[in-house]
């Protein structure tokens, strides 16, 4: 444990779990809201930095560490947001308690753990997969020399952001919607007073928005503003049509990863893994290079031995808590936990190749594939893709934290550890903001006509219940896989044409956002000497990273707490 010293310390540990808490209850919130969820780590990466500058002198593998920890529960909390909120959405909120969200979340975890325990070695060494996400991170903790104004700039953001919040939903004084009058039947139209909504506009790219908003004017303008005035159908029919439509894109570009990013490598991957699943949380090269031993010594022998056992214990365990708590049945629970070993794999290669994790495509298949084998009731199929779902977003960012200490020379034990201890801690605070959410608004809050939109959920909810409309479905499924094969971002039109109006009108002018300032910092670059160019680019990057990131983790924030809040009024009264 001597090479843990000095990275895993107990101010990092601390550090990140209060970050941890505060990233996963505002990544639930978004994902609730928006139906996506973007990556924290490179934001996680720079708070993690400055906080422990702050605090005296560090270390890049330290920060590294600790910003493991801060980020690991963002994509518990978005496995949990994209599918368990749908069986709300079909009127089975009463048959699910806390402690069943809380035993999927720790399912889910466990197995992502073992998983990315197990092929660390095969994709980060052997594969050299390149994980952009990952090595995005490093490069910022390598670059990053935050001062004082970061802290300043986040927090002001937050404060802001949050205030705009209380005073919108908590008081009333601000409106939600501006131009919520105008009469378009079927459209949603307006733009959502939302700082988190901005902020995730500016932070996803102009580009990825501007196909997002095409969806949207499609999926509006096009199909039930144009198709119903031309007398093609109704209205009811015509948003029938879009939902269909808009879940066939993003199912077809969850399938295009899989074809186009995992199978073609998939004998290849399981070849190869064979030799290397045994131990693989020793540093680069050997697993056990830290304690000098020859990979063929008896000491590895052993640890080979203790490690695989530990995870057959930990799988068991799963299994069990699957078959009994979550009461799955003893087949299905083996089934889920083997689907759950390879989807954790398929979801590791995705997110190293392309940097997208399309986990709730995952746990809607394994879904999909109990329900054809096994009489399962419907609140057990959401337990089945939440448990995949929580694992294969957990996969990815650890995979993608592996990758920033592969770069940096972080020992992948401290990190394992960190994210074990995020993971249970985002799961923990995962499900205590859904089950404050739920009871604040109720279920049916939840839905594309509601307060939380929950995009994802929404579509494993039809796939469980009925496709509006079977073909339109189909023709999305076909569309969003021949654009993922051609390189264009199917994921982004199936969301436009999915969501309602006015939460894409308002992401998109987030975007415009971004192309302003970017065009104001090379204006300003453009004055500056040719040798400090690069260091200002760096800065107003990572300006405008630390604020939209502020807007959005506060809004996130104040939205939780003002749910808390009218819980707490409800059970005093």
């Amino acid at each position: 444990m001597q090479a843990l010293k000095g990275q895993l310390t107990l101010r990092g540990v601390a550090i990140g779990c209060v970050g941890c808490a505060i990233i996963t209850a505002a990544s639930a919130y978004t994902a609730l809201k928006m139906g996506a969820l973007p990556w924290p780590i490179i934001f996680a990466a720079i708070i993690s930095l400055f906080f422990l500058k702050a605090l005296g002198r560090t270390n890049l593998n330290e920060a590294n560490v600790t910003h493991t920890v801060m980020s690991a529960g963002a994509m518990v909390a978005g496995g949990l947001a994209f599918t368990i909120p749908g069986a709300w959405m079909l009127g089975h909120a009463a048959e699910i308690d806390w402690w069943q969200m809380l035993a999927v979340a720790l399912t889910g975890v466990v197995l992502g753990l073992v998983c990315t325990a197990l092929l660390r070695r095969h994709f980060i060494e052997d594969a050299e997969l390149e994980y952009p996400i990952g090595q995005a991170a490093a490069q910022t903790l390598v670059a990053g020399d935050s001062g004082g104004s970061t802290g300043k700039k986040l927090f002001g953001a937050m404060g802001l952001a949050g205030l705009f919040t209380a005073l919108r939903d908590g008081l009333g004084a601000i409106p939600a919607l501006l131009f919520g009058n105008v009469a378009l039947p079927g459209v949603a139209f307006g733009v959502y007073l939302s700082p988190m909504l901005l902020a995730v506009g500016f932070l996803v790219g102009t580009g990825a928005v501007a196909v997002w908003f095409a969806g949207a004017l499609i999926g509006n303008f096009g199909i039930i503003v144009g198709g119903t005035a031309a007398g093609l159908w109704d209205t009811a029919g015509a948003q029938g049509i879009v939902s269909s439509l808009g879940m066939g894109v993003m199912m077809g570009c969850g399938v295009g990863v899989i074809a186009k990013n995992i199978l073609p490598k998939a004998v290849s991957l399981l070849k190869d893994t064979r030799g290397s699943v045994a131990v693989n949380l020793g540093n680069a090269g050997s697993p056990a290079s830290v304690a000098g031993e020859a990979p063929g010594s008896p000491a590895t022998r052993r640890q080979r031995r203790l490690t695989a056992g530990l995870a057959a214990l930990a799988v068991a365990a799963v299994a069990l808590l699957l078959c009994f708590a979550l009461g799955l049945g003893a087949l299905p629970s083996v089934v889920v936990v083997l689907l759950a070993f390879v989807t954790c794999a398929m979801s590791a290669q995705s997110v190293g190749q392309t940097g997208i994790d399309p986990m709730e495509i995952f746990g809607l298949i394994v879904l999909l594939v109990v329900a054809a084998f096994a009489d399962v009731a419907q609140v057990q199929l959401f337990f089945v893709a939440g448990v995949v779902a929580v694992a294969c977003g957990l996969a990815g960012d650890v995979m993608n934290d592996f990758k920033a200490g592969h770069v940096l020379g972080t020992d992948p034990r401290a990190q394992w550890i960190g994210q074990a201890v995020g993971g249970v801690l985002g799961a923990v605070v995962a499900v205590a903001v859904m089950a404050v959410l739920l009871a604040a608004y109720g279920p049916d809050a939840f839905g594309l006509q509601g307060t939380f939109v929950a995009a994802q959920a929404s579509v494993v909810a039809t796939m469980v219940a009925g496709i509006p409309s079977v073909p339109a479905f189909l023709a999305g499924l076909a569309v969003g896989f021949a654009l993922y094969l051609l390189g264009a971002p199917a994921m982004m039109l199936g969301l436009g044409i999915y969501l309602p109006f006015y939460m894409s009108l308002t992401a998109f002018l987030g975007a415009m956002a971004k192309m302003a300032y970017d065009a104001v910092c090379t204006r300003r670059r453009a004055l500056l000497p040719p040798d400090e160019v690069a260091a200002k680019r760096k800065a107003q990057e990572e300006t405008g990273l630390v604020v939209a990131s502020g807007l959005l983790g506060g809004e996130s924030v104040v939205g939780v707490v003002i749910a808390l809040a009218a819980v707490v009024a409800g059970l005093g009264a």
